[in-house]
């Protein structure tokens, strides 16, 4: 009997689909930008935002994506300050979201323990219709501003100063992958949840580093490989009956140690051998005969 021949397997299928295409398509600028783990502070202080919604009765998803939204532009606004002190701050925002999140889910009367850990990991029966209308239209939006304004988002990755000094906004592109990065981090929630989707913006970027080179085509390896661990995942999950998010994270850390072996015992294999020292020839001494 097929899994997907239920409809709440189709959602999940699309969803995690959707997510696996376009995480990977954010995270090649996070990695660049060397800003790996953004993705998991603003999973904390998405979580204020499900606490939100459903205190009010509210669709999480759009109340998540309006929190982590804010919190994401406070980072970035801390980040380019660039004090001492903004670890502190974004810590405390990091913290804070967590704990207010949890707070408001407990106070809410739609609540549950197994409701909270659909959202922090991931779960192939929550989501619903509209959820997966909203996840399809946001993620299309997040994909097509990382693929339309790809020269420019490069720019202030590879070299802010040098952007800033070409007349480029950046301040405007750096809010706009802090809101991108809040709004595939919240559309993520439901299938992959808020503690794992930030492995799923990194690690197929990693995998596709180490096997191509230029900017354009680790984009679209990462992309594919996104794309592989997700529906893989869904399959397996829906097979063993294990927790959705955990599933795609471990199947595409699975990948990068393959592609990380293969590469290593290819560059073993290519490496010359080192000639063995030749024996040092002994010569007699020489005798000077006096004339």
């Amino acid at each position: 009997m097929s899994l997907f021949q239920y409809d709440f397997m189709i959602r999940a299928l699309v969803g995690a689909l959707v997510i696996g295409l376009t995480a990977p398509a954010l995270g090649v600028y996070l990695v660049q930008r060397r800003l790996s783990l953004i993705g998991d502070g603003v999973g904390h202080v998405a979580l204020t935002g499900v606490g939100v919604g459903l205190l009010l009765d509210r669709s999480p998803v759009i109340t998540a994506v309006i929190v982590s939204a804010l919190g994401a532009v406070a980072i970035e606004l801390i980040r380019e300050r660039g004090r001492t002190s903004g670890d502190l701050a974004l810590a405390l925002l990091f913290y804070g979201g967590i704990a207010g999140g949890v707070m408001l889910v407990g106070l809410s009367h739609n609540s549950s323990n197994a409701n909270l850990m659909a959202y922090l990991f991931g779960s192939l029966t929550t989501t619903s219709p509209a959820d997966l209308v909203v996840i399809v239209v946001l993620a299309l939006v997040v994909l097509v501003a990382m693929i339309a304004l790809r020269p420019a988002l490069f720019a202030i990755c590879h070299d802010e100063e040098y952007a800033r000094v070409s007349g480029l906004p950046v301040r405007a592109l750096n809010l706009l992958l802090a809101v991108t990065t809040a709004v595939t981090v919240t559309i993520a929630m439901r299938a992959v949840g808020l503690l794992l989707i930030s492995a799923l913006m990194v690690v197929p970027v990693a995998t596709a580093q180490q096997l191509t080179r230029g900017f354009l085509s680790t984009m679209a390896a990462a992309m594919g490989l996104g794309l592989l661990a997700s529906g893989s995942g869904v399959w397996l999950a829906g097979t063993v009956n294990t927790a959705l998010g955990a599933t795609i994270v471990v199947l595409a850390i699975a990948m990068f140690l393959a592609v990380a072996v293969a590469a290593a015992a290819r560059r073993a294999l290519r490496r010359p051998a080192v000639p063995a020292p030749a024996a040092a020839e002994v010569h007699p001494p020489e005798v000077v005969l006096e004339r």
